[in-house]
């Protein structure tokens, strides 16, 4: 009997009005032996593999009929979320738009809080990429040689510190957020050669405070927060708490991957400044292990409990969304700059 044959054999043999499973299996299996002389201890292996899923296919077809039915409304449902999301960027972007038209524009104080209150309310995920671009060549064209630096690292740890704050903090997101940011500032390094290194360490420094700011507002937030948004937390608990242990490692293999996927020119810059970085990380691991502290003393409990329960193109309306929000990240680091350093100054002068 070939595999064919002993597939429809156990096909017509096959006798659904028991309502066990283990009796259909059964009942199919010893009329197989009784009217066909089918033995299944002496059928060699891609007999039995046929065997098996000749019966998988008859008890499972119901079930396979109704998951493609559920994936085809899960796809139908992810359009609309993607809609609907779409949808709701573009009316928090008008909203700021139509309040932006009604400020002078010579008010540059005014248009700076709203451009800060902006980027703290936009999903800056989608386009960040374009975002940190726009930001970069911004201020290398409106800031003074002196100033840039500063202001590139200013804008950078604003930039990082929104967007991972406006999700888990665990790390492929970090990692991916990190990447794209020092991904799009190595493309405006490698174009500008002569001041390559100093945008690289401007970004670098400023990814390390962005990161540095989100994980201490994690810390703070987790001191206070209430026992019933505990379920916010427990489900990514191990995965938080390790992420959280080795920040520093995980900083400096974002430098270190990107260097490699770099111009030579730029790997080597990269791999300078990841060696210089080793010495800099200490504040940034010393937060980190006061944020995990923070969450083992307060759901380390709740949270082995829950685990036991549980066993872009240039001209898209996108790409031009982002060149203003990178225009308006800097406006935020130039402010924020001229504040510090109007503070400085202030404290530096002699009192008449």
């Amino acid at each position: 009997m070939n595999l064919e044959e002993l597939a429809n054999s156990f096909k017509n043999l096959y006798n659904k009005k028991f309502k066990s499973l283990d009796k259909r299996v059964t009942s199919v299996i010893n009329a197989a032996k009784d009217e066909q002389s089918i033995y299944i201890n002496k059928l060699n292996l891609n007999e039995i593999k046929v065997v098996a899923t000749t019966i998988l296919d008859i008890e499972t077809q119901k079930l396979h009929s109704e998951l493609e039915e559920l994936l085809a409304k899960k796809e139908q449902l992810q359009r609309a979320l993607d809609r609907k999301s779409h949808e709701l960027q573009e009316a928090k972007y008008s909203v700021f738009n139509s309040i932006e038209t009604l400020v002078d524009k010579e008010d540059l104080q005014t248009l700076a809080k709203l451009h800060q209150v902006k980027l703290q309310t936009i999903d800056l995920f989608d386009l960040l990429s374009e975002t940190v671009e726009s930001a970069i060549i911004t201020a290398l064209e409106k800031s003074k040689d002196s100033e840039a630096n500063e202001t590139i690292k200013e804008l950078i740890k604003e930039l990082t510190y929104q967007t991972i704050k406006e999700g888990t903090l665990n790390t492929i997101r970090v990692r991916k957020i990190l990447s794209t940011i020092l991904h799009s500032a190595i493309d405006i390094a490698e174009a500008t050669p002569n001041i390559s290194e100093d945008i690289l360490e401007a970004t670098l420094k400023g990814m390390r405070a962005g990161l540095l700011h989100s994980i201490d507002r994690f810390k703070e937030r987790l001191a206070f927060i209430p026992l019933e948004a505990k379920h916010i937390l427990i489900e990514d608990y191990d995965t938080i708490m390790e992420d959280l242990n080795q920040t520093d490692t995980l900083f400096l293999q974002v430098v270190q991957t990107q260097a490699n996927e770099s111009s030579q020119s730029t790997r080597k810059i990269l791999i300078e400044l990841n060696k210089k970085m080793h010495y800099d990380l200490e504040e940034l691991v010393h937060i980190s292990k006061e944020a995990a502290q923070v969450m083992k003393d307060r759901f380390s409990v709740l949270a082995k409990t829950a685990a036991n329960k549980a066993d872009t193109a240039l001209k898209s309306d996108t790409a031009k969304e982002a060149k203003r929000m990178g225009i308006q990240a800097w406006g935020v680091a130039k402010s924020a700059l001229g504040n510090a350093i109007k503070s400085a100054k202030s404290v530096m002068e002699p009192k008449e």
